[in-house]
């Protein structure tokens, strides 16, 4: 019986590739050592699945920055800002296509698909000239080989690449980016080749899309694809490989129509209509690669659950026919529990990180074939038992709280209109009213005394002196630089939801728990594997010192309910909403207690709501109703003069304005200068918002710094379209991975260009 891994983390069980990067970055090692470090991560990533048993081995899901960007790498499709002269694609315009220079900005960043991963969107146009520059996929293959190992080469799909692409600067915004299909199939029939030449038996072509609600000419698009690269492809053992969700019944009759196809790949896990569908038909002679180990969360598969559903596919394929997979790459989850010495013995028997999950695989592989490994089998149904008997996971108060909460709907009793007018009499802000997103720079400094502190090397009392000092900095810069309303800067915070979860009963946490959001920057997900609830405030002590060394207004800073859920390993065992009650719950007490405290302006952060939106739209009314409920519910019982703001990350929320309008939040400060202002055409296309609004007003994933000049350029676009009463002027988001020699200029930059347009609108009265 075969086994199959969709794709594997490459940041390394240490976050090994992380500080090779940002050490590139930075100047302090070579490209030569960058290369070392990255070969060496793919060595082991090969050797650990080729010794585990497994067949079919991917290679190129290894990426510098993002899968995405290496097929742009890949298509030659470089913007024509990055000065590129053609030849082989290198790391300069490569880290610049990512991350922008000190001359252009980045390309866009968005998400990939719902989960927390980011990629690098596409430019594309008629006049992108299409060229074969980059050789990493064959490159990877034959590095692979040359260890001894015989990979299956995976590739972003031609289709999922165009549809996942936006129009080019100065491009019809409706240009119909298929269109372009016949322009990158000839480039993907070049590594086609190429890849054949150098021994590769097989290839597997990722097309997530198909998961999506596509229109007829977009599935058309596969048909046209699959059956051009057909004589090319010939000779090869051809995967195509969908994940996150259902595939609809058409895009399904599509897929399994590919004559050039010799495999599919499907979702089990979050997928599980798909079942279904394949009960009632799958056609003969191909393969069906079951994705039943799920590479989304990091809970240890119900072994026993899974052999089941494989044995009746197994009725339906053909035993020769089913291949033992992953839901989807475990780039989304953790790499080892090996690394994981302190965390808790009976919790983490109920885990399995991405090095567990190829084991699981191999296990349900062998178990089909004839050869259960019983040992293995009896301990994984022992964990699964403990699991769902352990008392640690149910609070009866919790879940009778959560469950009042279903029939009724939190709304604050005042319009927002009369909040804010309330609001401006307490606060008496100017116009254009300047402030942060929340965190300030991270420094080598401070994360050393948090991780002293950690270590119990230095007294509690040094430790709040030290992180005092820190937020007295950061209230100093901000009142030199006159923002209008301030931040603590979130010194004593390592991450905006591992810190509440920290704070929160029915939550655990890893010391290497870390999975890749975009480029450099990893995340380490709290475990949620309980009812949630909140032994003692969690930020009042904070909030109230930084609000204690200021007359501005100092903003409370939380994490909202959806984004604590969208951002942490959640339990399986109870519907999502049920556990984002929960937290709502304990956020309503934080903010009920910060305002007691004094605190007048408080930021609910749901950076994550957006994410969390399923693929298919007929779910998305469920979902959308449930989370702005969540939200409302942590604010519902604050007086009119309590500001409450909340702030969104990189996503497209044009789509969903109308649930962003119904979470009644004061003022919103939105992601909106990395995607082209992509969320001021929302407003030009007659939607009215009536509560205070920040689209950001530069981006700060890039060390770029933007002048007064384009700063008040961007701030015009906004007027044109929003009233000056309700318009905030603000970065992107928290400036945590900047330096202050980037932070400090940029934020004088945005408030003269503020001044600048305060004195430009008083002089037009």
């Amino acid at each position: 019986m075969a086994s199959h891994i969709v794709g594997y983390p490459r940041m390394g069980p240490k976050r090994e590739l992380k500080f090779a990067l940002e050490s590139f970055w930075d100047g302090k090692s070579s490209a030569e050592d960058l290369e070392k470090v990255s070969a060496d991560l793919r060595a082991s990533i090969w050797k650990q699945m080729s010794e585990a048993g497994i067949k079919y081995i991917p290679s190129n899901t290894f990426a510098y920055y993002d899968q995405v960007l290496d097929t742009t790498a890949m298509l030659g499709a470089v913007p024509s800002r990055y000065n590129w002269s053609g030849g082989e694609i290198g790391f300069s315009t490569y880290f610049s296509m990512a991350r922008g220079n000190a001359s252009v900005p980045a390309m866009e960043m968005t998400k990939w698909f719902d989960t927390n991963y980011h990629f690098i969107v596409p430019e594309l146009g008629p006049d992108v000239k299409f060229s074969y520059a980059s050789h990493k996929a064959v490159n990877e293959y034959k590095e692979a080989k040359a260890l001894g190992v015989d990979t299956v080469p995976v590739l972003v799909g031609p289709v999922t690449y165009l549809l996942l692409s936006k129009p080019a600067k100065g491009v019809e915004k409706n240009f119909p980016l298929l269109s372009l299909l016949d322009k990158v199939l000839p480039i993907y029939k070049e590594v086609i080749v190429e890849l054949k030449a150098a021994g590769a038996s097989s290839i597997q072509f990722d097309e997530p899309t198909l998961v999506l609600d596509l229109e007829s000419h977009q599935l058309d698009a596969f048909t046209k694809a699959y059956a051009e690269l057909e004589s090319t492809l010939s000779g090869l053992n051809v995967i195509v490989e969908t994940y996150f969700a259902d595939v609809p019944a058409a895009a399904y009759k599509t897929l399994t129509s590919l004559s050039a196809v010799s495999g599919f790949g499907f979702d089990l896990v979050r997928g599980t209509q798909t079942l279904e569908l394949i009960k009632g038909g799958f056609p003969a002679g191909k393969y069906l690669f079951a994705g039943v180990v799920d590479g989304r969360n990091i809970w240890a598969n119900d072994l026993a659950a899974s052999l089941a559903v494989l044995e009746s596919l197994e009725g339906i394929v053909g035993k020769d026919k089913l291949v033992v997979s992953t839901s989807c790459s475990l780039l989304h989850t953790a790499v080892d529990l090996v690394n994981e010495p302190k965390l808790d013995q009976e919790i983490k028997s109920w885990l399995a990180f991405a090095a567990q999950k190829v084991l699981e695989v191999n296990a349900l592989a062998k178990a089909l074939a004839g050869a259960k490994d019983q040992a293995f089998f009896s301990a994984n149904a022992a964990a699964q038992a403990s699991r769902k008997s352990s008392p640690r996971v149910n609070n009866e108060a919790v879940q009778k709280a959560a469950a009042a909460l279903k029939g009724s709907d939190h709304r604050r009793a005042t319009d927002v209109t009369a909040r804010l007018d309330a609001q401006q009499k307490k606060l008496n802000l100017p116009i254009l009213p300047t402030t942060t997103i929340g965190s300030f720079p991270q420094t080598i400094e401070l994360r050393r005394v948090r991780r002293d502190y950690k270590a119990k090397k230095i007294s509690e009392e040094e430790y709040v002196k030290s992180i005092k000092e820190e937020i007295n900095r950061v209230v100093k810069l901000q009142e030199e630089l006159d923002i209008d309303v301030l931040v603590h800067g979130e010194p004593e915070r390592n991450d905006m939801v591992e810190y509440f979860g920290e704070q929160l009963s029915g939550f655990a946490f890893t010391a290497n728990g870390w999975v890749q959001s975009y480029g450099s920057r990893c995340v380490k997900p709290p475990i949620i594997y309980g009812d949630v609830s909140r032994p003692n405030p969690m930020t009042v002590f904070w909030s109230t010192a930084a609000q204690s060394m200021t007359k501005r207004p100092m903003k409370g800073m939380l994490t909202g309910p959806v984004t604590i859920l969208n951002w942490s390993f959640v339990r399986n065992d109870q519907p999502r909403f049920e556990t984002c009650y929960q937290i709502a719950l304990a956020i309503k007490d934080e903010v009920e207690d910060l305002e007691k405290a004094g605190i007048t302006v408080i930021q609910i952060d749901e950076a994550a709501l957006r994410e969390g939106l399923p693929l298919r739209k007929s779910e998305h009314a469920f979902y959308l109703d449930w989370a702005v409920h969540s939200f409302r519910i942590t604010n519902v019982g604050v007086v009119d003069t309590t500001q409450i703001h909340t702030h969104m990350c990189y996503s497209n929320f044009n789509d969903i304005i109308h649930s962003i309008i119904n979470m009644d939040a004061d003022v919103i400060t939105i992601e909106n200068s990395r995607s082209d202002e992509k969320l001021l055409s929302v407003f030009r296309e007659g939607v009215k918002y009536g509560a205070g609004i920040g689209p950001g007003v530069y981006d700060i994933h890039s060390p770029r710094i933007p002048s007064t000049e384009e700063i008040a350029d961007r701030i015009n676009k906004m007027l044109a379209v929003l009233e000056t009463n309700i318009l905030w002027v603000n970065p992107d988001c928290g400036l945590k991975t900047r330096k202050y020699t980037e932070v400090k200029p940029a934020l004088e930059n945005m408030v003269s260009a503020c001044k600048l347009l305060r004195t430009q609108l008083a002089s037009a009265k």
